[in-house]
């Protein structure tokens, strides 16, 4: 596990920031940034990330799950509460607006897709999808297990990070239990840490702020 910061580093920051972000007439996220050192991303690709991570605590504004599939697997989508659901032939006729296929791609944090669709979907929202690191998760047409996928995708988040060595990701919301923002941040160090095979030979610092507030730097609290 990665030991970068302590729980109550993370807790005064959290608390710094709450304290020097006055409060906005809408909810705010709480934001972490990761500045990492010695990372050539544009010569080695293999260390960019465009990876999905679950969070132990899903957070508000609740995250928003799209799933693309046909009768028996759109049925069961919706009975999972996703909050939109395309079969094979609303994608066709997406397919000849691009400006709807946009807007879909921004309104959606998370895709989840009908697994024999796949081809099918690359060819039309690959191009979309792809460079904005929402492409679809794939399961299976016989999964009974919609539910359990539909709540993983609400509690996850994108970790993505392609030229530039910095990595930007919402934690949780302003009105959220400080301990489990806390929990959210260490998930994501954790992460990191498995991903890159220790972390801390290219960490180089961390902040945390509101939509609106300044950054804190984790770890500077004075």
């Amino acid at each position: 596990m990665s030991s970068i910061f302590k729980d109550d580093e993370l807790v005064k920051a959290i608390e710094k920031v709450k304290v020097e972000s006055p409060e906005r007439r809408f909810r705010e996220s709480i934001d972490l940034t990761i500045v990492f050192r010695g990372l050539d991303l544009k010569r080695d690709t293999s260390k960019r990330l465009s990876d999905k991570l679950e969070l132990p605590h899903r957070f508000n504004p609740p995250k928003k799950i799209c799933v693309i599939g046909s009768s028996g697997f759109a049925y069961k989508a919706k009975e999972a509460g996703a909050d939109r659901i395309i079969t094979p032939e609303e994608l066709k006729e997406l397919s000849k607006n691009k400006r709807l296929l946009k807007k879909l791609a921004k309104e959606y944090d998370h895709f989840v897709a009908q697994a024999d669709l796949m081809p099918t979907i690359a060819r039309i929202l690959g191009p979309i999808l792809g460079p904005r690191g929402k492409m679809p998760t794939p399961v299976p047409v016989a999964a009974t297990n919609l539910n359990d996928i539909v709540e993983k995708m609400r509690k996850s988040v994108t970790l993505r990070m392609r030229n530039l060595p910095v990595l930007h990701v919402k934690v949780g919301s302003r009105d959220m239990d400080t301990k489990k923002i806390v929990e959210n941040i260490k998930a994501i160090f954790d992460y990191l840490d498995r991903k890159y095979g220790g972390l801390r030979k290219y960490f180089d610092r961390a902040y945390l702020k509101t939509t609106m507030g300044p950054p804190v730097t984790i770890g500077e609290h004075e």
